[in-house]
Formats: structure tokens, sequence, C-alpha cells
């Protein structure tokens, strides 16, 4: 296997830009680009604004249920070995769901789409992981780790993409509009597959599995070990469910106003633009403009240094988005609108990031599983954005009054997450003062 093999080898650039790609399929696309995609079928008379709010919810749902499906895999499979190995097949399988059920959404079956966009934010969630698993595998094995910022910069990119593919076709029938944008992520699928192909995971995965098979399959007529009649060893802190102390708790809260006070904007943004300045040549930009801040931001959190406290980070972030929310309510215009998608979309992938590095700082033992319980907390604050807006639209006087009223909302949760923040800074402040 020698040196072909290895001439054959994908550099880490390649990595890079395949994780990319499969992010910006997975999220700007199977994810959100239902956003720019909203109003056009509103236009053609496909849906109206509440049935779309229910599309919406249900693929934050099933978003949630693939994130949920990931972390109960390990225990499911209790071999390590065996999952390592599925996850280049599973990162496939999610991109490749991905663009069939983008295809589904260009067919003219409203009864389908609810499925459709159920099992889509499932498919995005189980790509997004394992994407994630297999790149950052790769590229530690290139020593190039410096260059995740431009795999994380992948969902930013993907909504772009989605915006102008939604700008370019916007004279056309929205369900045409769907059907290229399943185009486009079956194109960008291939390549991932040819890298992934040629890095080898895909024969090393099967390899591993077979090995697995057999070591499960000598383990299992194996006579179970005498008990032993030394007293046994205390539970390891990582085995024992850890305590719910005040630092952890406000995390998490935080964590999950974050999912509750972007998500409005982001599955309305340009419908609410409609509503605020009509026939504005802009309003089909701001979408794009909200994932090029995206691509952005997740490419300057590595320029921070690592001794900078996460919690002033995050509290910063909270009040950057808290701004780019309602700067549209205040500056009711286009520039309002260009500046509240910048402001929204910089610190919409660094959040999750702070927000992982403080989980494993506070609880190293239980990382992992505390950063599931922070994804779930997201996921669910992310699900109660569109009802919301259902209730408010309904009883409002107007569209856009609803519409005012739910922003101001999750710019209030954005606030409070800041404030939770804030008091975990000041009570660390005391607890080192008490220590002096």
């Amino acid at each position: 296997m020698s040196e072909h093999t290895a001439a054959a080898r994908p550099g880490a650039l390649a990595v890079a830009l395949a994780g990319l790609l499969a992010l910006a399929i997975a999220m700007g696309l199977g994810r959100f680009a239902f956003t720019p995609m909203l109003p056009l079928m509103v236009r053609d008379g496909l849906l109206d604004l509440r049935q779309g709010s229910w599309l919406a919810t249900l693929n934050y749902l099933g978003y949630l249920l693939g994130a949920l499906a990931c972390m109960a895999l390990p225990w499911l499979l209790r071999q390590p070995q065996r999952l390592r190995a599925w996850g280049p097949w599973l990162l496939l399988a999610g991109l490749a769901a991905t663009a069939v059920l983008l295809l589904l959404m260009a067919l003219p079956l409203a009864w389908l789409w609810p499925g459709v966009r159920l099992l889509a934010g499932a498919a995005s969630a189980v790509a997004f992981v394992h994407t994630s698993g297999w790149c950052l595998e790769q590229l530690a094995m290139r020593r190039a780790g410096q260059l995740g910022g431009i795999v994380y910069s992948g969902p930013g990119i993907g909504i772009l993409a989605s915006g102008l593919m939604a700008w370019a076709l916007q004279a056309r029938p929205a369900l045409l509009t769907w059907a290229v944008q399943a185009l486009a992520a079956a194109a960008m699928a291939a390549w991932v597959l040819r890298v992934v192909w040629r890095s080898g995971a895909l024969q090393r995965a099967a390899s591993a599995a077979d090995t697995a098979d057999a070591a499960a399959a000598s383990a299992a007529p194996a006579a179970a070990p005498a008990p032993s009649t030394a007293p046994s060893a205390p539970a390891t802190a990582s085995a024992q469910p850890a305590a719910w102390t005040a630092q952890p708790l406000l995390l998490a809260l935080a964590y999950g106003l974050a999912g509750f006070g972007y998500i409005i904007t982001a599955t309305y943004l340009p419908v609410i633009a409609q509503g605020v300045i009509p026939g504005s040549r802009w309003i089909a930009w701001f979408w794009p403009i909200f994932g090029a801040c995206v691509a952005l931001g997740a490419a300057s959190t590595g320029l921070i240094p690592a001794r900078v406290d996460r919690r002033w980070l995050l509290l910063l972030c909270h009040l950057l988005q808290a701004c780019g929310v309602v700067l549209p309510l205040l500056l009711p215009n286009a520039t309002g609108f260009v500046l509240g998608s910048a402001l929204l979309g910089l610190p919409f992938t660094a959040i999750t990031l702070f927000g992982m590095q403080e989980a494993r700082r506070l609880r190293p033992a239980q990382a992992t599983a505390f950063m599931g319980s922070l994804t779930a907390l997201y996921g669910l604050g992310q699900i109660a954005g569109p009802p919301l807006v259902v209730q408010l639209l309904h009883g409002a006087a107007s569209q856009q009054q609803g519409f005012a009223l739910a922003l101001w909302v999750a710019a209030a949760g954005l606030l409070a997450g800041a404030l939770l923040y804030g008091l975990m800074l000041a009570l660390e402040r005391r607890r080192l003062h008490a220590l002096r």
C-alpha cells in the first residue's frame, strides 16, 4: 500500500473543504434553506405562515431527535470500535438523505412536507455530528487541527448559498428552487464522497466493523468472571451523576435561551423584511449576509486566545445577538436589516464553540454528557420559537405587530442569558474572594 496509496490520500486542505461542504449541505441547505424559501412558498400559495411555522418547528424537532440519537448510539452499540467504523458511512448517509429530502420538497405534495422536514432535521444532525468526528480525526492525523475553522464555516457558506439560489430563482416557481437546491446538495455530496473514499476511511471502516464483530463473537461464550473477594473500589467521578451546582445550571439555562433568542429571526428574516420594507431590492440579500457573517464569525474564533474567560465572550455574544434581533425594529430600513443580520450571524457559531468549551471546563469528567444536555436545551429553545410566533400573530392586530412582539421577546431571552453569564462571573468573583 505503499507510495501510490499515500500519494492518493487527500491533503489536509481537501479534508477541511470536504467538511465545509458537508456542513454546508447538512446545515445551510438541509436545515436553513427553508428560511429564504418560506416567502416564495407563501407567494405561490403553497402554504401560509402558520403552516410554514409548524414545518419549521418539525425540522427543529427532527434535529433535536437526531442529536439525541447520536448521543444514544455509543450506549446502544457498546463498542467504540464499531461506532468509529460507522462514522464515515453515517456522514455520507446523512448527506444523501438531505439531498433526497430536498428533492421531495420540490414535489407538490403538501401532505408529505411535514414528514420530510422532520426527517431533514434528523439527517442534518447525523451529518453534523459525524462530519465533525471524521474531519477532526483526519485533520489531527495530518497535524492540521488549525484548519478546523474552515470546517465550521460550512453552515454559514451553506446559508449564503441557499440565499443566493433563492434570490437568483425568485421569479421562478418555489418548487423549482427546491429541486435546484437538491441538485446542488447532490453535487457537493459527490465531491465529499470522493474525498472520504480517497482517505481510506470507508475501507478501514469495513475492516474495523469486521474486527469488532469477531471480538464480540469470541467474547460471547466466555465464562463470567468469578466475583472478587477484594473490597470494591469507589466509583469514579465520571461514573457518578454530577450535581447541578450553580455554575453548570446557569450555563445550561443561558445556553437554552440562546437557542430561543436567534431562531425567530433565523426562521422568518425575509418574511419580516417584506412587512417592514416592502418592495426593497435588499430583501433577498439579508439572508446571504447573515450566512456570510456566520462563516466569518466561525473562522474568527481561532484568533481568540484560550486565556480569555469564555463566560465574558458568551455574555458579549448574547448582547450582540440581542442588538441584531431588535435593530430592524429600531431602524426599520435596509441599513437596520443589514446590521441586524450581521450582528446575529457573527456570534452564531461562536456561542456553540464557547458554550462547549465552558462545559468542558466546568465538568471535565462528565463533559460529553453535559454537552449533550446543553445541546438538548438549545434544541428545545429553537423548537419554542415558531409556535410562539403563531400565537402572537393570531392575537396581534397585524402581521408586522405580531413579528415585532416576537422579536422583542427573543431579544429579552438573549438579554436574560447575558445576565445569567454576568451572574456566573459575579459568583465566581465572590468565591475567589472568600478563598483569600
